[in-house]
């Protein structure tokens, strides 16, 4: 449970952030936030997972105030280009072969509002090292199905855990939700 024993709300539908969250003791109740999800011209890689989050949480507290809610977006980043959840199994090779052999960026915004209407908006990077990936194994991980619905095509948790070299930063955050820097926001709040 969070420190103040509250019910948080999860403004995301994503199964392994609210797997993390609980694994981490945090009481949670899911309300999905239902955003349009698009980068603005010229707009930051960072600042637009930050956008996102703070969105999600924002949209949610206005059907639950007096309540906190916590929301986050996830982001691949590799050569300044932002690879976000791939629209099909062309895109997903794209990303993949993009990603392989090289290190990329993994950003996570989180937006935590809390019962005043207070919005606190954090982010967390990550470095993630993959090893050159084989066209046949790309071609059998997108056939699995698993990378269409993660940021760059790869759920680092799942099938594409043996193309890691190394992670430098929070592993929490790779999966979609850094819950050192939750927990230390859900600290933050309480003191207040």
């Amino acid at each position: 449970m969070t420190e103040s024993k509250e019910v948080l709300i999860l403004a995301s539908a994503s199964p392994r952030r609210q797997q993390l969250l609980r694994e981490a003791g945090v009481a949670i109740e899911v309300h999905p936030a239902h955003i349009r999800e698009e980068r603005l011209p010229g707009e930051d890689p960072v600042q637009y997972a930050c956008r996102l989050a703070r969105e999600k949480a924002q949209a949610v507290a206005q059907a639950f105030p007096g309540r906190c809610v916590l929301g986050a977006d996830t982001i691949v980043v590799v050569d300044e280009q932002v690879l976000e959840k791939p629209g099909n199994a062309y895109d997903a090779a794209r990303m993949l072969r993009l990603l392989s052999g090289r290190a990329h960026q993994v950003t996570t915004g989180v937006s935590l509002v809390d019962r005043q209407g207070k919005t606190d908006t954090r982010f967390s990077t990550a470095r993630v090292h993959f090893r050159k990936l084989e066209p046949l194994e790309v071609e059998r991980y997108i056939e699995s199905g698993e990378p269409m619905d993660k940021a760059g095509a790869y759920a680092i948790q799942g099938g594409a855990a043996a193309w890691i070299e190394r992670v430098e930063g929070e592993y929490s955050n790779v999966v979609g939700l850094p819950v050192l820097l939750v927990k230390e926001m859900l600290r933050d709040k309480a003191g207040r």
